[in-house]
């Protein structure tokens, strides 16, 4: 059983920052890959951010320079740091793992969501 908890949203004025941070407890060790998305209001639920477990990373062009991503591998944790926020920002952020089995089989999990919202 595998379960990610996230924590670190909130309301925030435009040009302020966040950190969310997202814990996996369970059984698997390793992800391959962690990362965050996002869904505004009638939106579709878009990748914000993703980290491999070497280390790769790539992000949406809408964060590119505002948003970091990082994750301590020892304690399963993701996290994504937001500076510069603006109302274009506020969704349900939700944190996402995926892990690869022998068998190449692709295992995804998802955490419950943490709102964040960018007041102007």
């Amino acid at each position: 059983q595998v379960q990610l908890v996230e924590s670190g949203g909130g309301l925030v004025q435009a040009g302020g920052s966040l950190r969310l941070s997202c814990v996996a407890s369970g059984s698997i060790f390793l992800f391959d890959t962690m990362g965050w998305y996002r869904q505004a209001p009638g939106k579709q639920r878009e990748l914000v951010a993703g980290i491999t477990s070497g280390g790769n990373i790539n992000y949406v062009d809408a964060v590119q320079g505002r948003f970091t991503i990082s994750r301590d591998n020892a304690k399963n944790t993701v996290y994504l740091q937001m500076n510069s926020l603006r109302p274009e920002d506020t969704a349900v952020y939700y944190c996402h793992a995926q892990y690869s089995s022998s068998l190449s089989q692709k295992y995804d999990y998802w955490g419950q969501g943490t709102q964040v919202t960018v007041s102007t």
